[in-house]
């Protein structure tokens, strides 16, 4: 894998997001992609944080799915911060 087309991305998902299964949705998408990472709930609002990295086109198409989220979603909106590439993380995960 070229280095250069790998990155990491920060993302925070606003809106009907807890309790809908959204990061088991992120989890699935996130493995068919090939990226790792994790999601996580965000307590102090209605949020999810997820953290990914890999191939920066699969990242897009990720944060695409972010956009749209499971069926009982309705996303408000999503904050993105890029930063270089870890290699961090050996999986996706669900954090609690």
């Amino acid at each position: 894998m070229d280095n250069t087309n790998l990155a990491s991305v920060k993302a925070t998902v606003y809106g009907y997001v807890q309790g809908v299964f959204f990061r088991a949705f992120v989890l699935r998408r996130a493995e068919e992609l090939g990226l790792s990472g994790f999601a996580r709930n965000l307590h102090d609002r209605e949020a999810v944080e997820v953290v990914a990295e890999g191939e920066k086109k699969r990242l897009e198409k990720l944060i695409e799915y972010l956009n749209v989220g499971p069926p009982a979603a309705k996303v408000e909106r999503v904050v993105t911060s890029w930063s270089e590439y870890t290699g961090n993380y050996h999986d996706f995960s669900i954090r609690y």
